[in-house]
């Protein structure tokens, strides 16, 4: 090399260093630096020389001619090391090195792309290659959530370059449940709407309450349906407060009369029945809450001569009472300890309980007067509901001397409370009440349904003492809201079917 070229080389590194050092560079400089012939210069591409072949050394453009004398590499590493300023020393002087166990970190045996890394050490990945794994990340995170795998957990000195691992995705059943969740919040913003506007449009509301009313709404929806509640907003409190003062004054007018000897056997078969009500749930059997009935059903009974007490009618207070109840508490209703209650809100439970209990029964009272004929009607046209729907299990109870008096009247005077658990017959009750006759003739197609899905199994019964036992004990349990609603289904096919078509249910 002549002593002129030897100059340049020095002037160049100088340059070069001030580079390294201020990181910037004119734009004329640059473009003089990579211009010249890069073969003498410091970072230009060298062929690197095998062991067999150190004698003939190969240019990087041609592998088979040999190189210029001023690019024959030097056997001295010491002396290569200390003349040139190659540009992977520029880069292995600046770039940052994160931490060996952090995430944008490839390891040797890694594999990235098609290529795996081979060298002794860490290779840090620099610059356009972290934003481009970042959001290559993001992408594969956004289009395969659920295979997203734990990683390992972060050592304390690189907490702050640590990106914190996604949740795993919910299993099946939880997402159900977060569903129905979500189904649920919709269902009570749109109860909410319409009881929140200035008139409740009761049509619109009996159409949300047929596939049920979510419970923090129930009492007032309940109360409305019922016709206790009138559907003016403003008036709604002022007639709460006058029904239940009215009570009270019934209270303190009759309820010292039952001990009369008029009134003495009313009286004492209600204080009899009272303990038989829902025996299994201990809400019932608290003293206070039995007193409570005990007042409610005497004072119906005595406001209602043509019919007065009928057991059976015991039950139709229960569903009133806790959802009632229910305004007042959170958790349990059926093992609730009522003695935590104010006086003032137990005494609303038992008015509300009240007239919304001779509303029902002002619909079905025909079920308790003498002889009962609602009930005997409704047995009749059950049997020839079943004889029309399912002639097998018909002529199967027919077969076997088996009378639908003999299973179905409880059904009928008790609404199937007796057949039902309380959450399901509060449910089941949703429904009724959004009917325009839901307790006086939906009810007949409730009965019919539930019988129905009892078919096959009421069938494998051979003789009459089994088949009246099964039918007085029907497996339910385990009913849940899922069950009644196919029930409710069923029961609205069969009203659509033959409701309107009552010629439909003559034998033939």
């Amino acid at each position: 090399m002549s002593d002129a070229a030897k100059n340049r080389v020095l002037v160049l590194g100088a340059q070069f260093n001030r580079v390294e050092k201020s990181g910037t560079l004119p734009v004329q400089e640059k473009k003089s630096f990579w211009k010249r012939n890069t073969n003498k210069l410091p970072g230009s591409i060298k062929a690197v020389q095998s062991k067999g072949s150190q004698d003939h050394p190969t240019s990087p453009s041609s592998s088979g001619s040999p190189s210029p004398p001023g690019n024959t590499i030097s056997s001295n590493p010491e002396k290569m090391r200390g003349k040139i300023q190659s540009f992977e020393d520029y880069t292995s002087k600046t770039h940052d090195a994160w931490c060996e166990d952090d995430d944008d970190v490839e390891k040797v045996g890694e594999r990235v792309g098609s290529v795996i890394i081979q060298e002794p050490t860490v290779k840090v990945i620099r610059g356009g290659d972290i934003r481009t794994g970042i959001l290559s990340r993001m992408k594969k995170k956004h289009n395969h959530a659920n295979d997203v795998r734990p990683r390992q957990a972060p050592s304390s000195s690189n907490k702050e370059h640590t990106v914190q691992p996604k949740p795993l995705p919910l299993p099946p059943h939880a997402e159900i449940q977060l569903e129905l969740q979500e189904q649920e919040m919709l269902k009570l913003e749109r109860f909410g709407k319409i009881l929140a506007g200035p008139t409740t449009d009761l049509v619109i509301l009996r159409q949300y309450s047929w596939s049920g009313i979510p419970a923090q709404v129930r009492p007032t929806t309940w109360q409305l349906l019922s016709g206790y509640l009138p559907v003016n907003i403003d008036r709604r409190q002022s007639v709460l407060d006058r029904k239940r003062q009215e009570y009270y004054n019934l209270l303190k007018q009759y309820y010292d009369t039952r001990h009369e000897d008029i009134h003495q056997d009313t009286f004492r078969q209600i204080h009899i029945d009272i303990p038989r009500t829902n025996p299994l749930i201990p809400l019932f059997q608290q003293p206070a809450v039995q007193e409570t009935f005990e007042r409610i059903l005497y004072i119906w009974a005595i406001r209602h001569p043509a019919s007065g007490y009928v057991q059976g009618i015991n039950d139709l207070v229960t569903p009133f009472f806790v959802v009632f109840l229910s305004a007042f508490t959170d958790g349990e209703l059926e093992t609730y300890d009522v003695s935590k209650l104010s006086k003032d809100a137990l005494n609303t439970i038992e008015a509300d309980s009240f007239w919304c209990l001779g509303k029902l029964l002002d619909g079905i009272q025909d079920n308790y007067t003498f002889a009962q004929p609602g009930i005997q009607h409704k047995i009749h046209a059950l049997k020839d509901l079943i004889q029309r729907v399912d002639a097998p299990l018909h002529h199967h109870l027919i077969k076997h001397n088996v009378e639908y008096l003999q299973f179905s009247f409880r059904w009928m005077n008790n609404l199937l409370m007796r057949e039902l658990p309380l959450r399901c017959t509060i449910r089941l009750w949703d429904t009724y009440l959004s009917e325009a006759e839901g307790f006086s003739k939906f009810h007949l197609y409730v009965c019919a349904a539930f019988l129905m899905k009892y078919s096959e199994r009421i069938r494998e019964e051979s003789d009459f003492q089994s088949l009246l036992i099964l039918l007085q004990n029907l497996p339910t349990g385990n009913w849940g809201y899922k069950d009644v609603e196919l029930l409710v289904a069923e029961a609205f096919k069969l009203k659509s079917l033959f409701g309107e078509a009552p010629k439909h249910l003559q034998s033939r």
